[in-house]
Formats: C-alpha cells, sequence, structure tokens
C-alpha cells in the first residue's frame, strides 16, 4: 500500500462542512484582512496556550522577527540557539543583523541543552573563546521546541534571568505541548508558531502567530506587525507587514477545536509504533556522543549497533507532568540509508528533519564553526528520519511502516 508521511486529504474530509461554512461566513463579510475571525482566534489560542497575549501574523518566520525586533536587537546583537531546526530560527536572527549563536542539542529529545548554554555564559564553551562576543550584546535564548517537545525551560529560564536575557520560544511544532503543566507559548517572553499546511495546527497556507507575556512588548508587537502604525497612518515605529488573513483565521478555528484530539491521536500511534519495535527486538540505546564518532570521521559512534533508537519522552513525559504532541516522529539509525531505501520501495513517506545543521550550512561559514563544535547536532543529522505520524493513519498503515523498517535493519 503507499503510505504517505502526511495526508491532509482526510483531515479536510472529516471537517469539510464546516470548514466551508467559516470560509463562506468571510466571503459574505468581504473583509480579508483583519477581520473578526482573526480576534476570536487570537482570544481562542491566548486562552489554548494559557499566554496572556496572542497576535496573529503572516508565518512563523514573521513570528519570530518580530519577537527580535519588539526586543530592539540591533546589528551585531548575539542569540543563542539551535542549530538543529529549520533555517527560519536562525534566519530571523541574521534577517535584521543579529550573530546566531549555535549551541549543541540534547542527545535524547533534539532539543537546546541548558548545559551547553550554561557552559557558554560562563565563557567556558569552546564556541564562546571562538566568537570572543561582547557580553553586554547578548541579549535572547531562542529555545526550539522540536518534533512537538517542549525543551527544557526551568534551567533555560533561570540562566536567562541571570543574565538578563529575553526568552523566544520557538514553538513553531509545538502548539499544545507543555512543560510541567505549562502550555508552549507560555514559558518565555515570546511564544511564536506556525500555521503552515503540515502543522498539527495547519492553515490553507502561510500563517502564525506570536504570543507575548508582558503588557508593553504585547502592545510593541500588535503595533509592529501593521508597519509600527497606531493609530493608522501614524507611525511611532518602523515595522512591518506580517498579518494573519481572515479566511486562514476562520480554517484554524474551526481546527482548533479538534486540536487536543488530534494530539491525543499521535501521542497513541508513537506509542504503537514504541511498542511495535521494542517487541520487534531493534531497539537499542543511545549512548554518549564522544565528537569522534563515524559521521565526522573517527572510529566511534553512540549508536552502538544497528539497532534503533525511538524517541524520548523527556520534558513531554507524562511523569513530568509534560505532553509530547509528535509533530514529527523521529528515529535514529546507523542504518538510514538503507531504511530510506526499503521504505521508499514500498511507497512509504519519509522525511529528514534536519540533513545539515544550521552550523554547518554555507550562509554561516563565516561565523567559523565546525561540525565538531555541535558534535550531537551533526550525527542526528545524519541518523535520524521521521516516519507517517498523522491522526487518520490506520492501524494496517502502522504495521506496514513498522514491517518495513524492522525489515531493513535486520536485513
Amino acid at each position: 500500500m503507499s503510505i504517505p508521511l502526511l495526508d491532509l486529504n482526510r483531515q479536510y474530509e472529516s471537517i469539510k462542512p464546516e470548514i466551508k461554512k467559516a470560509i463562506d461566513k468571510v466571503l459574505e463579510s468581504q473583509y480579508f484582512i483583519m477581520g473578526d475571525e482573526v480576534r476570536e482566534l487570537e482570544e481562542e489560542v491566548w486562552k489554548y496556550c494559557e499566554a496572556n497575549y496572542a497576535y496573529g501574523c503572516a508565518s512563523g518566520s514573521d513570528a519570530l522577527l518580530l519577537a527580535l525586533m519588539a526586543i530592539d536587537l540591533q546589528p551585531g546583537d548575539y542569540v543563542i540557539t539551535s542549530p538543529f531546526t529549520f533555517f527560519a530560527t536562525a534566519g530571523a536572527i541574521s534577517r535584521i543583523g543579529g550573530i546566531p549563536i549555535f549551541l549543541d542539542i540534547e542527545k535524547d529529545s533534539f532539543n537546546l541543552d541548558p548545559k551547553e548554554v550554561k557552559r557558554f555564559l560562563d565563557g567556558e564553551h569552546p564556541v564562546f573563546k571562538k566568537l570572543d562576543p561582547d557580553r553586554e550584546k547578548i541579549k535572547a535564548i531562542i529555545p526550539v521546541h522540536l518534533y512537538g517537545q517542549v525543551a527544557d525551560m526551568d534551567p533555560i529560564n533561570k540562566l536567562a534571568k541571570e543574565h538578563n536575557l529575553h526568552v523566544i520560544e520557538d514553538a513553531a511544532q509545538s502548539i499544545g505541548a507543555e512543560y510541567k503543566g505549562q502550555r508552549a507559548g507560555s514559558l518565555g517572553d515570546f511564544g511564536c508558531f506556525s500555521f503552515f499546511p503540515s502543522k498539527n495546527l495547519g492553515a490553507f497556507g502561510d500563517a502564525g502567530l506570536i504570543t507575548v507575556k508582558d503588557e508593553t512588548l504585547a502592545q510593541k508587537t500588535d503595533i509592529l506587525r501593521l508597519h509600527g502604525a497606531k493609530p493608522k497612518y501614524h507611525h511611532s515605529l518602523v515595522g512591518i507587514n506580517s498579518r494573519l488573513d481572515t479566511i486562514q483565521a476562520a480554517v484554524l478555528s474551526v481546527k482548533l477545536q479538534y486540536l487536543d484530539e488530534w494530539s491525543d491521536r499521535r501521542r497513541e500511534i508513537a506509542q504503537t509504533y514504541n511498542h511495535l519495535f521494542a517487541e520487534a527486538g531493534i531497539v537499542g540505546e543511545l549512548g554518549d556522543c564522544s565528537g569522534s564518532c563515524s559521521a565526522m570521521g573517527g572510529n566511534e559512534c553512540e549508536l552502538h549497533s544497528d539497532k534503533i533508537i525511538t524517541p524520548q519522552e523527556t520534558t513531554g513525559s507524562p511523569r513530568e507532568n509534560g505532553r509530547h504532541i509528535y509533530h514529527q516522529y523521529t528515529i535514529r539509525t546507523r542504518k538510514r540509508d538503507v531504511v530510506m531505501k526499503a521504505l521508499k520501495a514500498k511507497d512509504i513517506g519519509h522525511s529528514i528533519y534536519y540533513p545539515i545543521p544550521l552550523h554547518e550550512q554555507e550562509c554561516f561559514a563565516y561565523l567559523g564553526y565546525e561540525p565538531k563544535d555541535c558534535p550531537v547536532s551533526h550525527c542526528a543529522s545524519k541518523q535520524a528520519i521521521s516516519l507517517p505520524i498523522f491522526p487518520e493513519l490506520s492501524s494496517e498503515e502502522i504495521e506496514e511502516v513498522v514491517n518495513t523498517v524492522v525489515d531493513a535493519v535486520l536485513g
């Protein structure tokens, strides 16, 4: 059978009448920009995320940009973030002249490692010595809640407070995820969400939203997304044009009603995958990355066998009062190429998120990073592969995916 990585048609068919009704309402009103549906969605999301303020914008990328503009990031200022993420995280920093500081991820969660952040801020990290930054110009930390699991925010927030840094959550993949009972988007100064169609809560085009904790920064963010004007034609700031279309807001309001149900189903699918892979005897243990593994030309590898590593729930574990919402179900294996070939032969969707860490991207070569500066990220980029996961995935499809991976690993 053909199994897609994601099938939005199945989702649409299940809510088609509600979607059509919501869109027709906007068409009848002819208020396509900043209509009532936008304000309604903003209220729904800030309540859902347990945030103080929320503002729709054109994309998740713009949400990051707006947060950096709101804190007055200047050319030459530094922002700490993860290299194992989509380009938009660092792209927003560079777009306004900032300099990204790439620090490594945790081996089990794929999220920014607070211990690495502490080493850097204490001046003990090799990357600190390489960049030799002016401490006064380090302005913010952007932890990325990758694959639907929140980064370890308590130590990150503690470090940010000690060093007077803003915290901007890149929550593009994690709406509804929880950390110690708190929702993604409510843990930092800002929360930046993407509603790209493939996200757990996806629009019918580009769309995004930003949550803000502080009232003054919230008002500033609201003005910045509307060309810096308030009232109209009176510009106190130089802003950007980043508005959430009314039709997209209407679509998202319909889908938001189903988000928790969809997230629960994603968790159920992930647990089924975990069980079936363990039952097949192909799940191994993840060791420490020595920085000399074969992915970097050495002889060792933290994956000490050809077995796979299934996703690890750290902050997303119910035992920690957390919630992983599995935007992606990502395994690790030294036999990735073999597994990909087998999946392709069976017409089973899969993808690599992400094949080249940001500290190794050509556009950031001027910073002088080497693969070994973020060894866990480097190795993850050589071993990670995401398998189909979406709420409508059937039991038969899950079993076919598992059987294909098992045969490839054992073959």
